[in-house]
Formats: structure tokens, C-alpha cells, sequence
């Protein structure tokens, strides 16, 4: 891209089905533009996956200290999928600002509910969906982690979330992750000023 910085410097949410790519997406878009962006790091309940790290991939934290930080209104959003919960810190996001960097958020539907409905907070709202829900059972399999039990919770899951992002006005932009360097040719022109809000 030509130019470095985009224009608009709301926050990115990034939401999507497990499975989607939206992780390989997002760290794509910030290792191309450095000192651009900056993913938040989410709370969660769930345990660390092979190759996660604490502060880094999430903040692993027990179901009492999540709680506790909702409760004391801590949260930007808060969701729970497939047993275990997840949460933006008000704190993480304004360390972000502070930095002079784009937060990213990598968010579920409900959090992008929440915050779609919050007036103090103003964003752009991107969808990654797969190409079918065959495509992303067959990712989430590969990925070797997941129980059938949760592998069925999650294409169920994204089986709603892919009707949610049909709603309008939902997201700002749908980008279909079928072959991964056009979905992040579609997602940096977004980004940085085709389709955005005037």
C-alpha cells in the first residue's frame, strides 16, 4: 500500500468464526505496517492452547479474577463461547491509545453487540467468514485441539454468527477468507480507505 497510516483511526473490530483465519489475517496487517496497529490482548478463562503465551495471546486468567473484573466494570465486552470466558479490558485498550497505535480487536458476536451499542466507543466493524461451514470444520479439525463435543459447539456457533453478519449494518465489510492473500488484499484496502465511512 502507498500509503502508511490510514486516515481513519478508529479501532478495528475484527470478528468471525474460530477457524475463520482472522488471527492470521489481523497479525498480517500489523507485521506489514509496523508501528500501525496494535492487537488487544483478551481475557479469557479457557486454557492455553499449544504455543500461547500469557500477556501475549490472552491474559489466562481464573473464572474469580474475570469475574471480579466485570463485576467492578472492568470489561469493554464480555462474552462467553463454548464454556469458557472472554473479555476486553477498558485498561488494554487505553494503553493502546496512549501508545498513538489503531487498537485491533479480535472479538465474538456478542462482544461486537456490546460494543456496537456502547456511545463511548467508536469503530469500524469487519467480518471474516469462511468459504462454507465444511471449510471451517475441516480447519478446526486440523487444528487437533478441540473435543468433537466443542468442534460441533463451534460450527453451530459460527453457523449464528455467519447469519448475524448478514444482518445490515452489522459489520462495515464482509470479506470471504477462501484464498488468504486476496482476503488480506480486501482487508488492507478497507483499512487504509476503500469502503470507508464518510
Amino acid at each position: 500500500m502507498a500509503s502508511s497510516k490510514p486516515q481513519d483511526r478508529r479501532p478495528l473490530v475484527i470478528s468471525g468464526p474460530s477457524g475463520a483465519g482472522k488471527g492470521t489475517l489481523t497479525q498480517k496487517l500489523i507485521d506489514a505496517h509496523p508501528n500501525t496497529f496494535e492487537l488487544t490482548v483478551s481475557h479469557t478463562t479457557r486454557q492455553p492452547r499449544l504455543g500461547e503465551t500469557d500477556g501475549i495471546s490472552y491474559h489466562f486468567v481464573s473464572v474469580e479474577t474475570y469475574k471480579s473484573l466485570k463485576s467492578n466494570g472492568g470489561l469493554l465486552e464480555a462474552a462467553m463461547y463454548t464454556d469458557d470466558f472472554y473479555g476486553t479490558s477498558k485498561a488494554a485498550l487505553e494503553a493502546i491509545f496512549e501508545t498513538q497505535l489503531i487498537p485491533i480487536l479480535d472479538i465474538e458476536m456478542n462482544g461486537v453487540k456490546q460494543v456496537k451499542i456502547n456511545p463511548e466507543f467508536d469503530a469500524r466493524y469487519v467480518f471474516i467468514k469462511p468459504r462454507d461451514l465444511g471449510v471451517l470444520e475441516q480447519r478446526l479439525r486440523g487444528r487437533g485441539t478441540e473435543s468433537e463435543e466443542r468442534i460441533q459447539a463451534r460450527v453451530e456457533r459460527a453457523r449464528r454468527e455467519l447469519e448475524f453478519a448478514q444482518t445490515a449494518g452489522a459489520f462495515d465489510t464482509v470479506i470471504v477468507n477462501d484464498d488468504l492473500e486476496k482476503a488480506y488484499i480486501e482487508l488492507e484496502r478497507f483499512v487504509f480507505g476503500f469502503g470507508v465511512r464518510t
